[in-house]
């Protein structure tokens, strides 16, 4: 059965917008829906089929899936406004030493060896490591779009210089996509219209009369522009 509609999940800070207007202008006709999915369900998601293609963070375990990097953002470390962190632009990872870190159970920065020192309780989402932070608990270390995503007036972040980046990828089964699969792998890619897969059509061969023809054009139209009198010249 040809498929009809394309799911797409997506992690938190993902963010699919610009993609699925493309889709909208491009297949109008083609329903795409898009499903929020945990950082650490995502894999599995696409593995079951829940979704049919995922914007993921591959730190998470991905076994049975392609995976195409897609970019990679900064870490930041997210403190309370008045925290003396805050009067930086940018940090290291020796600002942090003395830290007290928040950890939570829905980490998603693959840094072995991240300074500070974490703290013994840790909350369950992102989203309730950022009221600790708030409470002056301890530093969040977040991909930088978290940070954007649960922003509080009482919590700022700062770019953390030599934190390794967070990336996100895009993510299906492996084997051979579905056509829709693998048109919207394009699009996140940025292929034109006119270099889709699967759009244009190759031209057909010409026939052994028609390449005759064809070529006894071009020595009949070249002729005539050898035979055409050029303009004299005035004395």
């Amino acid at each position: 059965m040809t498929q009809s509609s394309l799911t797409v999940g997506y992690v938190p800070g993902a963010t699919p917008a610009k993609w699925v207007r493309t889709w909208a202008q491009r297949h109008p006709n083609v329903r795409l829906t898009l499903c929020a999915v945990t950082a650490a369900d995502a894999p599995a998601e696409v593995r079951d089929g829940t979704v049919d293609v995922a914007l993921l963070r591959p730190s998470a375990e991905t076994s049975g899936l392609s995976v195409i990097p897609l970019y990679a953002e900064t870490t930041v470390a997210v403190v309370p406004t008045d925290h003396l962190l805050s009067a930086a632009d940018e940090i290291t990872a020796a600002d942090l030493t003395d830290e007290p870190i928040l950890l939570p159970l829905d980490d998603v920065v693959a840094w072995a060896d991240a300074p500070g020192m974490p703290i013994d309780h840790r909350p369950e989402t992102t989203e309730a490591a950022m009221e600790l932070a708030a409470a002056g608990l301890g530093v969040l270390i977040v991909p930088q779009s978290l940070a954007r995503l649960y922003h509080r007036r009482d919590l700022t972040y700062r770019p953390i210089a030599d934190a390794p980046t967070c990336p996100v990828a895009l993510a299906f089964p492996a084997g051979q996509p579905s056509a829709l699969v693998e048109e919207f792998t394009g699009i996140v890619r940025g292929r034109k219209p006119s270099s889709s897969r699967g759009q244009a059509q190759p031209a057909p061969k010409r026939t052994a009369r028609e390449k005759t023809l064809a070529k006894q054009a071009a020595r009949a139209a070249a002729g005539k522009v050898a035979s055409k009198p050029g303009k004299r010249r005035r004395p």
